[in-house]
């Protein structure tokens, strides 16, 4: 909406066509009058943000410092006079990997070892040896030819989709409506025909694939676990359908890898078909626990991304600091399965403790847990945040969809907590939600 407030405008217009008495923008001094046809630029700006607040989405952050060793316990300095002990229950890091004392101790040797930074980006700065070890990690995790690191999942995703569709002429994308906003994002940036099927309908998904030419390239773009409901996609049944009309397949794993299958491959490794998928792209900072983003298919699309994507050719590489930590926490994860064996009976366990308070928990076939909160029509996020934010502990609701991410650990103290929490926020009320991960 901004950019259609800022072109709109006459800010555009040329100096030529200025009228004589209009002043160029950035000439105006003091004492002179500004002359009322001009862009007001800050008027905008403000207006952008009092919407947010007017729609109760605008965002608050909270200020803390997480203790290392002691996941998920923090000090939160907000609100008051000096640092106060908080539980901390809005967290991505769901097997607390990134308190492992093989991660930070891989991370400590790395910083010195070659120091802190990579060196600007692999085009300039080359392949930190680090990086070449993580993505051959990360290719034999998915059972693909090779990986490529990127600075985040959303990176990944982006580039990875606009580029791709941009080098098939006449692609066309068929993408789940429930897609992350980094799918959406590099789907749009692409440029090329998109048809949205509806969440997880096998049915739905053919018929559009039925009504493309047969000749068009194809790609089919989901994720494994869905982050607000907690579903599964039918990974299985995507691919005879790919299979069936000739298309590629993008899996986003964000939200299983480290958590699902023998190695900590996903739902995909789970059920068996990686060697079916084109590309599966992963997050570094989820279960691994530290940064970065990934994607994992043959060789000679690696290479392609690789060679094309700016996303990937224009930003500064990942510091192997981050690398070396992200890698021994694969590494570990491969070989251990304690961690994600241990938070899925975690997962369980907080789903029956809310059911028997008669808290509304939805049902889910994976480790989130889908908490539905209602919030009066017009009440701010921010407000909810607040309520959910009592005693010593930290849990963040996040503008629409609502959703939040607690430790691996609730304890029925903690449930006590929340539900005092639900009763200060909970009201008969418009559908929106908060979603414990």
């Amino acid at each position: 909406m901004l950019e259609t407030f800022v072109s709109s405008g006459s800010a555009s217009r040329s100096m030529e066509d200025a009228e004589p008495d209009a002043i160029p923008a950035g000439k105006l001094g003091r004492g002179v009058q500004k002359d009322s046809r001009q862009m007001d630029y800050q008027r905008i700006f403000q207006d952008a943000i009092d919407r947010l607040h007017q729609e109760g989405r605008y965002r608050v952050f909270i200020d803390i410092l997480r203790n290392k060793g002691a996941y998920p316990n923090a000090r939160c300095f907000a609100g008051h006079n000096g640092a106060r002990p908080i539980t901390v229950w809005c967290s991505n890091d769901y097997l607390a990997m990134g308190q492992h004392p093989d991660v930070i101790a891989a991370m400590e040797a790395a910083l010195h070892d070659v120091g802190a930074g990579s060196g600007g980006t692999r085009n300039i700065g080359g392949n930190t040896h680090y990086h070449l070890d993580l993505e051959a990690e990360l290719a034999d995790l998915h059972g693909k030819q090779a990986a490529l690191l990127f600075t985040s999942g959303y990176v990944s995703n982006e580039a990875t989709l606009s580029t791709l569709a941009k080098l098939l002429p006449g692609c066309i994308i068929f993408s789940d409506e429930l897609n992350h906003a980094s799918m959406i994002a590099g789907i749009r940036n692409s440029g090329c025909e998109k048809h949205i099927f509806r969440h997880n309908d096998l049915e739905h998904l053919e018929e559009l694939l039925a009504a493309a030419p047969v000749d068009a390239p194809k790609l089919i773009a989901f994720e494994s676990v869905y982050s607000m409901d907690g579903d599964i996609a039918p990974i299985s049944a995507i691919c005879d359908l790919a299979d069936k009309y000739n298309a590629l397949t993008y899996l986003d794993e964000v939200h299983a890898v480290g958590m699902y299958g023998p190695r900590g491959g996903g739902i995909a490794e789970r059920d068996g078909q990686m060697h079916r998928l084109t590309i599966i792209e992963g997050t570094l900072g989820k279960a691994f626990g530290v940064m970065g983003g990934y994607i994992a298919a043959d060789k000679v699309l690696i290479d392609v991304i690789r060679s094309y994507a700016p996303g990937f050719i224009f930003t500064t590489s990942l510091s192997p600091v981050l690398v070396a930590g992200v890698l021994a926490s694969v590494r570990h994860l491969k070989a251990s399965a304690v961690e994600r064996t241990a938070q899925q009976d975690r997962a369980g366990k907080l789903k029956a403790m809310l059911a028997e308070v008669g808290l509304p928990v939805m049902p889910s076939q994976s480790h989130i847990v889908p908490l539905l909160v209602g919030m009066p029509r017009g009440a701010s996020a921010s407000r909810t945040s607040c309520s959910l934010n009592t005693g010593s502990t930290s849990s963040r609701s996040i503008t629409r969809p609502c959703r939040a991410a607690p430790s691996a650990c609730v304890s029925r103290r903690g449930r006590c907590i929340l539900t005092r929490c639900w009763r200060n926020c909970a009201r008969p009320c418009s559908k929106s939600g908060i979603v414990w991960n």
